[in-house]
């Protein structure tokens, strides 16, 4: 497990009985986490003191209840970047915090490699993974279906004073991007990808990752330079094991690249207990070097 510890403006303040208890800059939120089975008694005197509460829907879906008045959007900061918070009416909030593991990972290994790195960011979602690639003074091609989606990664770039950057803001489908950049012959030294577990398309098509994450990779294996640094695939799709991710990648990438994989677990750690709630997990090709 790589816990995201490195954040001073969020905190996992509290989880039990399938909630978290969470502090964003200031503002403190509960909201449900599936991952959270356990039932032991509330620690933080925090639960009586939320701003807001997120309660889920039989029928599907579920809304926000405020208990004062909340700015639309505030900032909050990781390491040198800064980000735009905003509850979602599907709980979230625009910024997953177990990612900041991943973030200071990718700048460290970017900054390490001494030469100019070209990233693919694919399901960028707001952009902090891409921010944190860029700082370290990487292109960035940055692609997700959801313009809303693109349109907040900018202002987090703005934000975090990274607007001048070389980054690419692309609003499309990953997949068929991608096949038409191999078609072009746009190559790139790392692709990350942060596929979601389920949903549909615009004609009603099912995705479930578990199904179709190995096309996916395969296709995307196809735009790596012939000296790539790494390639990193996350998922929150519990039925879906790191290892058989980094099983995946390794058979596909290690005959071509070399190099070798890992994969692990990536968590938050909870302060009232000590304990790291599990929020997913990434599978690793690294280049002869590169260790996580």
């Amino acid at each position: 497990m790589r816990p995201a510890d490195g954040w001073k403006d969020y905190e996992l303040l509290d989880a039990t009985g399938g909630n978290r208890l969470e502090r964003w800059g200031k503002t403190i939120l509960v909201r449900p986490d599936p991952q959270v089975i356990w039932k032991n008694e509330k620690k933080s005197p925090l639960w009586n003191r939320a701003d807001a509460v997120y309660h889920r829907s039989s029928a599907g879906g579920g809304k926000w209840q405020y208990f004062r008045t909340l700015p639309q959007k505030w900032t909050i900061g990781y390491e040198d970047l800064t980000l735009v918070v905003s509850p979602t009416g599907f709980k979230h909030t625009g910024v997953f915090p177990e990612q900041a593991v991943n973030w200071s990972w990718y700048r460290r290994v970017i900054g390490e490699a001494g030469r100019p790195i070209r990233v693919l960011n694919l399901f960028g979602y707001t952009g902090g993974a891409t921010l944190a690639c860029a700082a370290a003074g990487a292109s960035v091609c940055h692609v997700d279906a959801s313009k809303g989606m693109v349109q907040w990664g900018k202002e987090n770039a703005a934000a975090s004073g990274l607007a001048d950057r070389p980054i690419r803001w692309i609003v499309d489908d990953c997949a068929k991007f991608v096949a038409r950049e191999i078609r072009r012959g746009s190559l790139y030294d790392a692709v990350i990808m942060d596929p979601p577990s389920y949903g549909r398309g615009p004609g009603g098509e099912v995705w479930k990752l578990e199904e179709q994450i190995y096309d996916l990779i395969d296709l995307c294996a196809g735009v790596l330079t012939d000296n790539p640094l790494f390639f990193a695939v996350n998922s929150y799709t519990t039925g879906l094991s790191p290892s058989v991710m980094e099983y995946i990648v390794k058979t596909r990438l290690c005959p071509t690249y070399g190099g070798h994989t890992c994969c692990d677990e990536i968590g938050l750690p909870v302060s009232a207990t000590g304990g790291v709630v599990p929020c997913g997990a990434t599978a690793f090709w690294l280049a002869d070097g590169v260790s996580v």
